[in-house]
């Protein structure tokens, strides 16, 4: 135990980013596994994580003390009463994270917990809590907080940089980045960036995807090249842009959900392509802008999505949820 004062929490590790976070806290972090994984067993996952992230047998979960329990999707709602003997938001205090946004029709979007005051939701963006209808449920907002990689923009490479993971689709802006391209080179990393690959041509650079590579290369890779593409059309603000901030890299980003609310002086925000293409081209082209925009950059995300704040605002939400 890590203390009087530590709560023992069951959660899963579905958002890698968010847990990234969150197991940074002063609690005690139970995880399910079991022997055959799968998106409900995986526990630590193998993750280098802390001593205070616990692996815990499925079967063992009846027999273990819980505080509370974090759920992230609807499905474990009924899987943690079973696995517990102990209903979530009755017998046993719980919290709905609620990390995405909606797949419906967003202003009708009715949530999975919006017929249940006793679970609270929490949204990682107030864009979020904005188009989900939740009902009866108590809905507040925790910006999502990450750890501070440091100012380590040099911009060395007159070139740009995205994470996407799964690049595929309309919602995740793969046309865009064939878009933007017309402007400056764009290099493209996270899980499956390695299909998208366009060669230099008539309309525009080259748009090479890359490989995954481990977190701290990817932000020394990032932090080499002179502005960050943020082409989502439909999508939390994940760690990769709040990272690419906190390195000091200017931001282009299409003006939709969370990024909308990001200001001009960050690099550029808007929903006109023309206007994104003429301020990357810009930034590529010019190290000292880039360099501006992106210590301004660094300077907001500091302000708004620092990991203590995170931490703090968390505990406070634990601490009303178990008494």
């Amino acid at each position: 135990m890590r203390g009087s004062n530590a709560l023992r929490i069951l959660c899963w590790h579905v958002d890698g980013s968010w847990m990234e976070s969150f197991i940074q806290g002063r609690h005690v972090y139970l995880l399910p596994k079991e022997p055959e994984g799968g998106p409900f067993g995986l526990g630590r996952a193998g993750h280098p994580w802390p001593r205070h992230v616990v692996d815990v047998p499925a079967e063992a979960l009846r027999d273990t003390e819980v505080d509370v329990v974090i759920l992230q999707r609807p499905e474990e709602l009924a899987l943690a009463e079973r696995w517990l003997g102990r209903r979530p938001g009755r017998d046993v205090p719980a919290v709905y994270v609620e990390h995405g946004t909606p797949q419906g029709r967003a202003a009708t979007s009715r949530h999975p917990l919006a017929d249940r005051d006793d679970i609270p939701v929490v949204h990682a963006s107030d864009f979020n809590r904005l188009m989900w209808d939740c009902g009866l449920a108590p809905a507040t907002v925790v910006d999502l907080g990450v750890a501070d990689p440091g100012h380590r923009f040099t911009g060395e490479l007159p070139q740009a940089v995205a994470v996407v993971d799964e690049p595929f689709g309309r919602d995740a802006g793969t046309d865009l980045l064939e878009a933007l391209r017309a402007a400056a080179p764009i290099d493209l990393f996270g899980s499956g960036a390695e299909a998208i690959r366009s060669w230099p041509d008539g309309r525009g650079h080259a748009l090479t995807g890359n490989p995954p590579i481990p977190l701290e290369e990817l932000h020394t890779a990032m932090a080499r090249r002179r502005a960050y593409v943020h082409p989502s059309r439909w999508t939390s603000p994940g760690a990769p842009l709040i990272e690419a901030m906190l390195l000091g890299l200017p931001v282009v980003a299409v003006a939709t959900t969370a990024a909308a609310t990001l200001p001009p002086s960050v690099g550029a925000v808007s929903c006109d392509l023309g206007v994104l293409a003429g301020r990357l081209a810009a930034l590529t082209a010019d190290r000292d802008l880039a360099a501006e925009a992106g210590a301004a950059a660094r300077a907001h995300a500091l302000a708004h999505h620092g990991l203590d704040d995170f931490l703090n605002r968390w505990d406070v939400l634990l601490e009303r949820a178990v008494t």
